[in-house]
């Protein structure tokens, strides 16, 4: 019998909601509760079993590779690892042999529409991009995401513990991205991931000339784009100074008369703002290596710093400047061509980027690629090799594990395994860059959240009873 989405939650281990703390005022910014973001759907803490998964080879994305070793589990955190056979004695835990299997941390995708654009693909569902104005810096991808969306419990089931969930790229800004923990949640603010920053979603390029020149409006031209983003930042830039100005005037006022009047609460200026103090970090979809270069220009004109570009075919043309900034590129292996833009991408990319010690990311942008991202990441692995690039295998799997969890924010909780970071990781059945091995288990935060031999029931009540894998 198939269980429904509400009996599967309640036996379903779930981390515990995020501390949330205040912003400051003075700056436009307001508390976490008072801006709409605590969850109402408070999930159930409960804590995972204590857990070793011995007799495996570990790769820990840190530069270590253990070839035969363990690794312990305790309240969601990972205790210890090691080569060899575990302790005699590790209280309360219990033994999982790993049989020789290959174990990993959970991998990341700095790039997705689940949730926004779920299956089944229709009209109703495409709730992706607020495509009525160039700049909608004030929508957050968070109230567009549909939980239910059965692709997640896919993207879990090819290892993927993390995601961040964007609107597309009709908008020159478009809006805020959401972290996401993929345990199953009634609502997308329950699952978002416990203190990873706040992002937002730029474009520049085809898209959004494309969009808005098509309605007869502006942009029209790549000229027109990078106006409508430094009018964009201009007037954040003044939002924040009338914020400065009035805080100022607080302390000036020193409780005598009527206290000054606070600056209007703007939404979209809110966001921009952050990105200006540097705690929303910018991920930019821009394929070509001149209109990145544009964008960092414009980074600079007003002080932040872009986080990750997004797709960034072209990002080994200008990998120097990339790795000297500290700016992540988030590609594909192998996607190119499908238009003017995206004509010179090239295999080596993530290679090239890695060699000259700029932080590449193998993304999916497709609820069929985040189910084989390890098999992504293998493809410019050897792309890169063949070429004869100058990479391991440590560094090719931190393009789906550390790197992108540097460029969401949450490098010091997943990413790697070591003692401290939060349990997330995946148990596979042969090397995870072989296009012949799966996931056996997954585990978020010490809890087995999916069992190949044991798949259990759809986490979505939409695939419940209609005939289909789940």
């Amino acid at each position: 019998m198939l269980l429904s989405l509400a009996t599967l939650l309640a036996c379903a281990t779930t981390p515990p909601a995020a501390d949330v703390g205040a912003v400051d005022l003075s700056f436009g910014l307001v508390p976490y509760e008072a801006a709409g973001r605590a969850p109402v759907e408070v999930p159930a803490t409960k804590v995972a079993p204590a857990l070793v998964l011995h007799n495996a080879q570990i790769l820990t994305a840190a530069g270590e590779d253990i070839a035969s070793g363990y690794i312990v589990l305790r309240d969601g955190r990972i205790e210890a690892l090691g080569a060899g056979t575990p302790p005699e004695e590790i209280p309360d835990a219990t033994l999982i042999d790993a049989k020789g299997g290959v174990v990993t941390p959970g991998l990341i995708d700095t790039h997705s529409h689940l949730g926004v654009y779920p299956s089944p693909g229709a009209k109703a569902h495409g709730d992706g991009n607020e495509a009525t104005s160039p700049t909608t810096a004030g929508v957050w991808a968070e109230h567009s995401f549909w939980p239910q969306d059965p692709g997640l419990k896919r993207a879990v089931a090819g290892g993927v513990t993390t995601l961040q969930a964007l609107p597309g790229s009709a908008n020159l800004i478009g809006g805020r991205g959401v972290v996401l923990h993929l345990v199953p949640t009634r609502g997308s603010r329950a699952m978002r991931f416990p203190g990873a920053p706040e992002t937002v979603k730029m474009a520049c390029g085809e898209n959004p000339k494309r969009v808005y020149g098509g309605k007869g409006g502006a942009p029209s031209t790549r000229m027109g784009n990078l106006r409508g983003q430094r009018a964009a930042f201009a007037s954040a830039q003044r939002h924040l100074e009338d914020w400065e100005r009035h805080a100022q005037a607080l302390a000036d006022h020193n409780g005598k008369g009527l206290p000054p009047q606070a600056p209007a609460r703007d939404l979209d200026q809110e966001t921009l703002v952050g990105v200006l103090r540097g705690e929303v970090l910018p991920q930019v979809h821009c394929y070509r290596a001149d209109d990145m270069l544009s964008i960092l220009q414009l980074a600079d004109e007003f002080g932040f710093e872009i986080r990750s570009f997004h797709h960034a075919l072209e990002a080994y043309k200008i990998r120097d400047i990339l790795a000297e900034k500290g700016v992540a590129s988030s590609t594909w292996a192998d996607w190119w061509g499908f238009k003017l833009e995206a004509y010179d991408g090239i295999p080596q990319n993530a290679a090239l980027l890695t060699e000259s010690g700029a932080r590449a990311i193998i993304h999916s942008d497709s609820s069929v690629g985040i189910q084989r991202l390890n098999q992504e990441a293998a493809k410019a692995y050897y792309a890169g090799v063949h070429a004869g690039v100058a990479i391991d295998e440590n560094e090719a799997l931190r393009w789906i594990t550390a790197n992108p969890a540097w460029a969401l924010g949450i490098q010091d909780e997943v990413g790697t395994l070591e003692p401290g970071k939060r349990a997330d990781l995946v148990l596979w059945d042969g090397h995870p860059f072989s296009n012949y091995t799966s996931a056996s288990q997954v585990y978020i935060d010490g809890a087995l959240v999916f069992d190949t031999n044991n798949p259990g029931a759809p986490w979505s009540d939409f695939v419940t009873g209609q005939g289909v894998a789940p």
